[in-house]
């Protein structure tokens, strides 16, 4: 029978994805994770196996957490536009108000790796297109509602508002004002095609 463990997972996990996020794959070495969780290496690889391993599982985490966040805005209360301008206002906040403008842990590991990792690839398709999913169901709450053109391609739209969401986050890395984040937010909706 193995020692039982003796340390927060959940804070190793974290600890591990920070690391990750802030040097990116490559650049993080195994004494990298161990400074940053406090744990041996022999205990890393006994619970997450190898970086690869940890580091993919630091990424599952935080899909779910977003997935979780998109979700529980798109599916909130208010209207089906309301709910697409506070997922907007919310990113722009989030990406614009963050001091180091880090970005999506995501796209930035998946703008790292596409080359090299089918994995961390795929996870970003599903990812998005989960995103796009829930913004379509929005579209189309917006479109019953009467705030948006009914014959219009919600799929069109949940299209667009997804590149929108995406060219917020990087050019919020850019140290774009976050006021001006916003706007292209706001400009987005006020542009989709109306009754």
């Amino acid at each position: 029978m193995g020692r039982p463990r003796r340390f927060d997972e959940a804070q190793v996990l974290h600890n591990a994805r920070e690391q990750f996020w802030n040097r990116g794959y490559t650049a993080t070495s195994m004494d990298d994770l161990m400074a940053a969780t406090g744990l041996g290496k022999g205990s890393l690889y006994g619970a997450f196996g190898d970086k690869r391993q940890l580091f993919l599982r630091t990424l599952d985490d935080y899909r779910n957490e977003q997935l979780d966040s998109v979700r529980q805005i798109l599916t909130g209360p208010g209207t089906g536009l309301e709910r697409l301008e506070l997922l907007l206002d919310g990113a722009a906040h989030g990406y614009g108000d963050d001091a180091s403008r880090r970005g999506c842990f995501l796209a930035g590991s998946t703008s790292e790796l596409h080359g090299r990792e089918s994995e961390v690839v795929s996870r970003a398709r599903v990812t998005y297109q989960e995103i796009q999913d829930l913004l379509t169901a929005c579209v189309e709450d917006a479109q019953r509602e009467g705030d948006l053109a009914a014959d219009a391609s919600p799929q069109e739209m949940a299209t667009l508002l997804l590149a929108v969401l995406q060219g917020i986050e990087f050019l919020a890395k850019t140290d774009m004002d976050t006021s001006a984040l916003v706007q292209i937010g706001h400009s987005a909706l006020s542009n989709l095609p109306r009754p």
